[in-house]
């Protein structure tokens, strides 16, 4: 059956349902700029789960229902009833997962935009009835193809997260004291596969330390990241200030906007700080940076993603499948302590 979709300016509410993360919801933000833009009558209302809801609460001109991930057949059947009475004219399904699969059939829409084939993981395609089409792209622009298949030409990439002067004023009485530049390293991504060895961030701390560089340690409450900060600071032999595990999303915003630049792998943190205008420098090797990268900072970027598919997975970079990752921890110590220290003094220093 085609779907015939409706005229920009008869479109008067839009659903987009995109739970998580972190670093997914700051990149659909420009989305929902866009389409604001381009429909300033559009009534907009985003499903989404904490705590990236604790992150964007408070922007203008959005309705939020927030969500927990369904678990059991009973989650699925309160949030049914929940949403019995809401219309929408389009549903953007951003997140193919089988337990966001599994909501889009509550939400009443007659037009529901999903991914294509190839990015419809875990059967999406079942529960939508259009599709954007596919391109090896950022996973920025990938959202962004969601507007433009509803039909908005003109991209509005622009963030304006919803910080408070509350949560700036936080931020400030955090950072380490001296008037250097401020270098934040966010070292830990969930994923082990993707960290850089602690050794090489301990080297990289004092390097900078030496330079009259102030550093700040961030990051989440996953064992995996703070194991990685503990080792990181017995390798160092002086005090860096610490905030991993002791900031909210907007308090962890408002630092990485104070800092000059941010030092981190492939993690949210790092499309935090495109988000808020702080240079980052990622490493990436797991996964492109063409992909998942800070958005327009490639020149940035140390990527050894190439490098890697040759030596680990023994493959040509140029013919390798679209999503394919390189599951090994080979793969980040690709990149050198020289490398890094150079990037970094390119934007610090």
């Amino acid at each position: 059956m085609t779907v015939m979709l409706p005229d920009l300016e008869n479109i008067q509410r839009i659903a987009i349902l995109r739970l998580s993360a972190l670093g997914d919801v700051c990149m659909v933000v420009p989305v929902i700029r866009s389409l604001q833009k381009a429909m300033p009558q559009v009534h907009i209302t985003w499903f989404i789960s904490r705590p990236a809801y604790d992150l964007v609460e408070g922007m203008t001109g959005v309705e939020f229902i927030v969500i927990d991930k369904p678990r059991t057949p009973l989650d699925y059947l309160r949030l049914r009833k929940r949403l019995k009475n809401a219309h929408y004219d389009v549903l953007l399904a951003m997140q193919a997962a089988l337990r966001a699969n599994l909501i889009y059939p509550f939400i009443d829409a007659p037009i529901k935009i999903g991914f294509d084939n190839a990015r419809a993981r875990d059967g999406q395609r079942w529960f939508t009835n259009m599709q954007i089409p596919f391109s090896e792209q950022h996973l920025l622009e990938s959202f962004m193809s969601f507007a433009e298949t509803l039909g908005v030409k003109e991209k509005c990439i622009e963030w304006q997260l919803p910080l408070s002067d509350d949560h700036r004023a936080w931020a400030k009485e955090k950072l380490p004291e001296g008037d250097g530049k401020l270098l934040i390293i966010n070292p830990a991504a969930s994923k082990t596969e993707r960290n850089w060895p602690a050794q090489r961030y301990a080297d990289i701390i004092k390097l900078m330390h030496a330079r009259g560089v102030r550093l700040l340690l961030t990051g989440g409450s996953h064992p995996v990241e703070k194991e990685l900060i503990v080792e990181i600071k017995k390798e160092i032999d002086f005090p860096i200030p610490d905030l991993s595990g002791q900031t909210s999303p907007k308090q962890l915003a408002a630092l990485l906007e104070c800092a000059d630049c941010v030092l981190a792998p492939d993690t949210g943190p790092v499309h935090m700080a495109v988000a808020v205008g702080t240079p980052v420098v990622g490493l990436y090797a797991v996964a492109p940076s063409w992909l998942s990268g800070p958005y327009l900072q490639r020149g940035h970027v140390i990527d050894k993603y190439d490098e890697a598919v040759q030596l680990v997975l023994q493959k040509d970079p140029a013919t390798v499948p679209w999503g394919t990752r390189v599951h090994s921890n080979e793969a980040m110590n690709l990149i050198s302590v020289a490398e890094v220290e150079e990037r970094l003094q390119q934007v610090l220093l």
